[in-house]
């Protein structure tokens, strides 16, 4: 049980969350205590502040030091590979499937904004209240990736990643916001290389960007894919 001292479960919450690669800020921890009940179980605490941390822009609510956030000169494409150690905890901002067209991309898109998914060659439509599912996220084909993102660190310094082998959580339908830490990974001219065994996946999801993003995507790809006028 939690002790009811706020700075005692102030020092706990954020000793947790710095264990988890997501170490809050002052700020942060000033607006989440006045949200809880200090004589909550301290491991439920811990699990609603985890929970919170994860729906927030890494900016606003971590602490930035200089082996938390990515090097300067990442980005630099005449530096042909380096190696960093990490742990830096990231966030998603974009991900493109590049082993499937834009056009393709797009009719999945609209495939799934119509209730629809393929079996094979078979055209089968998905009733959300059937499958226990939220209609706002349909059942998607699988993506065939790789998968190339845009992620963000707590600086606000934005790399793009592509994956050199598949990575579990990494696909076309993951939330915008999705916090990611990455150990010991490759950046070849200016590009993280994704692997299963750098890449630990911490989930969240800021809304506001999610909704934003997906709301813009299908024009995106369409536009990218050269289509002007009819479509959807």
């Amino acid at each position: 049980m939690a002790t009811g001292n706020a700075n005692e479960i102030s020092a706990s919450i954020s000793t947790y969350l710095k264990s988890r690669h997501m170490p809050p800020s002052q700020i942060w921890l000033q607006s989440f205590l006045p949200s809880i009940k200090l004589n909550t179980p301290i491991v439920a605490l811990q699990k609603t502040a985890l929970f919170r941390i994860l729906s927030t822009d890494l900016q606003a609510s971590t602490q930035r030091t200089p082996t938390s956030c990515f090097q300067v000169g990442i980005t630099d494409s005449a530096v042909k590979e380096r190696t960093i150690r990490g742990p830096v905890t990231v966030q998603v901002l974009d991900v493109e499937d590049i082993g499937r067209s834009r056009w393709g991309q797009f009719e999945a898109m609209d495939a799934q904004d119509r209730g629809e998914t393929r079996r094979g060659q078979e055209v089968i439509r998905v009733v959300p209240e059937e499958q226990n599912q939220d209609s706002s996220t349909p059942l998607a084909p699988a993506s065939s990736g790789p998968h190339k993102l845009l992620l963000q660190d707590a600086a606000g310094t934005r790399v793009f990643a592509m994956e050199l082998f598949d990575v579990q959580g990494v696909n076309e339908n993951m939330p915008i916001g999705t916090k990611l830490v990455l150990q010991n990974f490759v950046v070849a001219r200016g590009v993280i290389l994704l692997e299963p065994r750098n890449v630990e996946m911490l989930g969240g999801k800021v809304d506001a960007w999610d909704k934003k993003w997906r709301e813009e995507r299908k024009q995106a790809l369409k536009q990218k894919a050269g289509i002007r006028g009819g479509g959807s």
